[in-house]
């Protein structure tokens, strides 16, 4: 059997802002259609024989997330494993290999990041059919796509046979080259992308972490062996498993071991690492434009305009990249769209909220939309998913005054309970104990929220009781 171990603690920040990390494109259907980049990870897997509900590793912020979108898909009992804290892809598979080996040590791990696009589903399927072998006599598989241009973005794959259908011997890992430099691996031949997808038993990739980054192994031994259930989640020792080196799987494990194996991928594979990966992806129009959303481009060429919220309008600009969000618009040469990572840490050293935050932000019972700020004041849209429930809480410094504008509220105040229709309202004090609950079984119970008060922050929250958990972990 063959468990998908998919890995999701990305931040992706080179797709700034439509990604950000508080949720970033995993989470996101950035090439159309319904589902994201994560369900979509899961979903190619469902037509290969033997395959297991999957294991997702991702981070404590993001959880309820990949609850939400795993539930969506409906792929039965799935998995998901918290990190307490970053510590790159070793450590997290360790996680994932501990965890199934305590009740299988052979189990077969499929491992893919959770924010690739494929496109032809049937090769991806069908090189997984084919690692499934050797990964079941002991071999370590990564998965090489096969290169489609001298991208200087990617690490490379030395193997030891120039072909791109049969399994072969990896002979070495290359960092991302110059052009000059992977202009000459393409000519050499035998040299594919590294697309960080591999297939190992669970067994073999724990002893090879003991053999060659023991420090990893060990400190994830001790994190795994706390595990507690917390809702439909696993939780590991934070401690513990800070402990460990924050090394890829690459630098941890594949540089060194004699058991790696490079498989030809060639399902047309991107890892739509920046905007200009997206517009190349993507449809076109007759001048070369790629365009999602509200957008009239005139005399515009071979751009890619994507808008969230508003109409965005162009005239006589070509090899563009403009990102229009309810809050932030990113406007860049395409040439430079890789530099968008280096835009977020200055935008985070400035203590800008849009670094890290989109002005609608979802929580397990729904979602927030900061309609408006000023000097005291804040208006939010609020949407209550059915038999959705606000934590039990005060606030030290702020007051709320609500407003159903549909569905039903059961409102909180202090000991008092009290039911809301639309267009009636109720106001929450400063140090008020309170919450807001939606009563019905199908219906989204809608409010606005203003806040008054000299400190508007999300950390002003003392919660009491919670559905979700967030009494010690937000």
């Amino acid at each position: 059997m063959i468990t998908p171990v998919v890995l999701s603690g990305g931040s992706g920040t080179r797709l700034w802002p439509l990604s950000r990390s508080a949720c970033p494109k995993q989470f996101l259907p950035l090439m159309g259609g319904e589902y994201s980049l994560l369900q979509n990870t899961i979903l190619r897997c469902s037509g290969i024989d033997d395959v297991q509900s999957p294991l997702v590793v991702c981070n404590e912020e993001h959880r309820f997330l990949v609850g939400e979108q795993l539930q969506a898909i409906d792929v039965g009992q799935s998995t998901i494993l918290l990190e307490p804290c970053a510590r790159d892809t070793a450590p997290a598979i360790a996680l994932a290999a501990l965890y199934l080996a305590s009740d299988d040590p052979d189990a077969l791990m499929l491992i893919m990041p959770a924010d690739h696009n494929i496109v032809d589903i049937s090769a991806f399927q069908r090189a997984v059919l084919d690692a499934k072998v050797e990964a079941l006599k002991g071999a370590i598989i990564t998965f090489g796509v096969v290169p489609s241009e001298p991208n200087t973005a990617y690490g490379y794959i030395k193997a030891d046979a120039d072909s791109t259908s049969k399994l072969s011997k990896v002979q070495a890992f290359r960092e991302k080259p110059d052009a000059k430099t992977a202009k000459a691996y393409l000519s050499e031949g035998g040299y594919f992308w590294n697309a960080g997808i591999f297939m190992v038993t669970a067994q073999v990739y724990l002893a090879e972490l003991e053999k060659h980054a023991p420090k990893i192994l060990s400190a994830s031994e001790k994190a795994i062996g706390k595990t507690r259930n917390d809702l439909d989640f696993l939780r590991v020792d934070k401690n513990a498993f800070s402990a460990s080196p924050a090394v890829s799987i690459d630098y941890a494990v594949m540089e060194h071991t004699d058991r790696a194996m490079v498989i030809p991928l060639n399902a047309q594979w991107d890892d739509l690492g920046c905007w200009s990966a997206l517009g190349r992806l993507a449809d076109k129009d007759e001048h070369g434009n790629a365009l999602y959303g509200d957008v009239e481009a005139h005399q515009t060429t071979n751009s890619t305009i994507y808008s969230q919220a508003r109409m965005v309008a162009t005239i006589g600009v070509s090899d563009l990249v403009i990102v229009e969000t309810p809050d932030a618009v990113l406007v860049s040469a395409k040439e430079s769209s890789q530099k968008v990572k280096e835009l977020v840490t200055r935008l985070r050293a400035q203590g800008r909220g849009q670094a890290d935050h989109n002005r609608k932000v979802y929580r397990p019972w729904g979602w927030y939309d900061s309609i408006e700020i000023g000097e005291g004041f804040q208006v939010k849209r609020i949407k209550l998913k059915p038999r959705a429930r606000l934590s039990v809480q005060s606030h030290k410094y702020r007051a709320e005054h609500w407003v159903v504008l549909s569905g039903v509220a059961r409102v909180l105040l202090g000991d008092d309970e009290t039911l809301l229709n639309e267009n009636q309202s109720t106001f929450i004090p400063i140090g008020a104990k309170h919450s807001l609950y939606n009563p019905s079984d199908t219906d989204f119970l809608e409010i606005i929220e203003v806040q008054t008060g000299s400190y508007l922050g999300e950390d002003d929250i003392v919660r009491f009781d919670d559905q979700y958990g967030r009494l010690e972990h937000p």
